[in-house]
Order: C-alpha cells, then sequence, then structure tokens
C-alpha cells in the first residue's frame, strides 16, 4: 500500500511574481508576433476576466479589444458582468450577438451539446475576423484543468494565438483574479459557457474544479499513480472519473495527426523556438 500523503490544497502562487511573468510573457508573444494588439472574447467570466487584466498589463488598455459574445441563451447577467468588468480595465467592449448565425444554422441534429459546441466555434470565428480587421492576435482564455480534462471544444475556445491562462488550474485562477482585484461579482460567480439554458461547468463534469485540480496537480505535478491520490474529500470514483476524462480527450491536446513519411514532419521533426524569425 502507498505512503504518499494526500494532496489537500493546489500550490498557492506569488500572485505578483505570476502575474508579471505572464504580462511579461504577452508581450514578448505581440512582439513576436509583429501585431499591435489582443482581441478576447469578454464572457461575463473569470477566465477571460483574468486574460484581459494580464494583456492590459502586458500593452495597455488601448491595445486590448474586447467582445462579448452572446448566445441565444446567453444571460443579460453575462453582459452586465462583462461589461462591469471591461470598465475595471479601463478597455472598450463591443456586443455581437451570435443568434442569428446559431439559430439559422443547418445543424443535422438540434441536441443542446452540439448546439452548444457550434456556438463556441462561431464566437472564435468572430474574434478572428476581428482579430484581422485590428491587427491583433486572438487571446484563448482556456486554462490548465479545462486543457487537461478536455473541457475545451475544438476550434472552438481551443483556436486561440496564445493562452496565458493554460498552466494555471481553475482554483489558481481565481486566486489571481481576487489578488488583482478583479470585481467580486466575476470571481464568485458559478462557472458556465453558457451555451446552453442552466448549463454550469461543474453541473456538466459531475464534480467541482476544486476536485478536479487535486486528482489534477497530484497526477500532473506530483505524478501519483490513480490509488495514491484518494483522500480527504476526494474518493477513487472521482479520481476515476477525472482521469478518464484526462485519457479520453487526449486528442485535442495534440496537433492533428500526420502519418509520417518525411524525416523532417512538421510538429514532429520540425521544431522551432516560441520567438523565432530565421531560417530552419
Amino acid at each position: 500500500m502507498s505512503t504518499a500523503t494526500a494532496i489537500d490544497r493546489v500550490p498557492l502562487l506569488d500572485a505578483d511574481l505570476a502575474v508579471r511573468a505572464l504580462a511579461l510573457s504577452l508581450s514578448q508573444t505581440l512582439d513576436d508576433a509583429g501585431r499591435s494588439g489582443f482581441v478576447v472574447g469578454l464572457s461575463g467570466g473569470v477566465d477571460s476576466a483574468l486574460a484581459a487584466a494580464i494583456a492590459v498589463r502586458a500593452s495597455g488598455p488601448a491595445s486590448v479589444h474586447a467582445f462579448h459574445l452572446p448566445a441565444t441563451e446567453s444571460a443579460t447577467e453575462s453582459e452586465r458582468i462583462a461589461r462591469a468588468v471591461a470598465e475595471h480595465l479601463g478597455i472598450e467592449l463591443a456586443v455581437v450577438p451570435l443568434a442569428a448565425l446559431v439559430d439559422g444554422a443547418p445543424l443535422a441534429a438540434p441536441e443542446a451539446a452540439r448546439r452548444g459546441n457550434f456556438a463556441a466555434r462561431m464566437r472564435m470565428a468572430i474574434l478572428y475576423d476581428r482579430a484581422a480587421a485590428l491587427d491583433a492576435l486572438v487571446l484563448g482564455t482556456s486554462n490548465k484543468s479545462e486543457i487537461a480534462l478536455g473541457y475545451t471544444t475544438l476550434w472552438g475556445d481551443m483556436a486561440a494565438d496564445c493562452w496565458p491562462l493554460g498552466d494555471l488550474y481553475k482554483t489558481q485562477v481565481l486566486d489571481l483574479a481576487r489578488a488583482v482585484g478583479l470585481p467580486g461579482a466575476v470571481v464568485e460567480r458559478p462557472p458556465s459557457a453558457e451555451l446552453w439554458d442552466g448549463q454550469t461547468d461543474e453541473g456538466e463534469l459531475g464534480f467541482t474544479y476544486g476536485q478536479a485540480d487535486l486528482v489534477l496537480c497530484a497526477y500532473l505535478e506530483g505524478r501519483r499513480r490513480p490509488e495514491e491520490i484518494a483522500g480527504p474529500g476526494i474518493d477513487g470514483d472521482t479520481v476515476a472519473r477525472v482521469l478518464d476524462r484526462v485519457r479520453r480527450n487526449a486528442f485535442k491536446r495534440r496537433l492533428p495527426w500526420i502519418p509520417k513519411l518525411t524525416t523532417r514532419t512538421v510538429g514532429h521533426d520540425f521544431l522551432h523556438p516560441r520567438a523565432w524569425r530565421g531560417p530552419a
């Protein structure tokens, strides 16, 4: 039997250092790409609010262009909170309703999840169009918990030019959001992509982000075996369900598979630094 001690909290970060490091990374990314700013979908949730705050720290409020993109089911409360966040950060917010795109789409089936995924992809299509017009990069808002769990939509929220929150667990996102002084309404709001009426992240997942983060932290950072992870507040069934999602959604974390025929395959042998402007 393992004698490993259960992990009872995701590690605390030095909030000021983490935000400064992430802002510096975004600033360098913007410079490497030769673009003039960032475009972000401000949903009324904490992830997009923190991503926008870091982008403002990186390049200034005039360089961050926020858009609220409500689907038909999106609550008006989301727009109110998105406006409050934009005002708090000193950035402009434009509202682009998706009802015409989503309601008129000839979908093969009307299931809520499929319609929700379609709405997520339309959001990113709009953001990339706006980014092209504004000479900007699209700021991703997915966090480490969502990416690991595969709680994302391919070519929806997975489509972005940079992920400033990609190495932050959801509970760490909340910690940083409080530390940088984001409005309480966005920090304390139950997480939801609002892709259909009444949808919440934790309701759909079947466990809380707090539970998921303990499992993920033990598994990814602690390199614990599944049987070593269960502890106070985390039973074996929860561990199994979290790690099953990690395994089943591994394909979302990879580039599309390329059968290898040559000696330098893109994404396998043909690799380069993030900041690269020279020859191969």
